[in-house]
């Protein structure tokens, strides 16, 4: 069984963390202070999340967004 998952997550520049906004993986809620943290906490969650009865392979697209506003001064 294959199957394909979306993961959204966005910067909280209050908080310093990056978060899962939205998921195709019902119950994931979590945060970590990097991308990449984030990105090696997923298996383990969605391994937990997922009933699956056999082994499956599951693709994971991650898609992060975060805002961020530059000021720039008339020349």
């Amino acid at each position: 069984m294959n199957r394909h998952v979306v993961i959204r997550c966005a910067w909280d520049d209050e908080a310093g963390v990056w978060f899962v906004r939205e998921s195709d993986v019902p119950g994931l809620v979590t945060e970590a202070e990097t991308l990449d943290a984030l990105r090696r906490k997923l298996p383990g969650m969605i391994q937990d999340l997922l009933e699956v009865e056999t082994t499956a392979d599951i693709e994971v697209d991650l898609i992060a967004y975060a805002y961020d506003r530059v000021r720039v001064k008339a020349a």
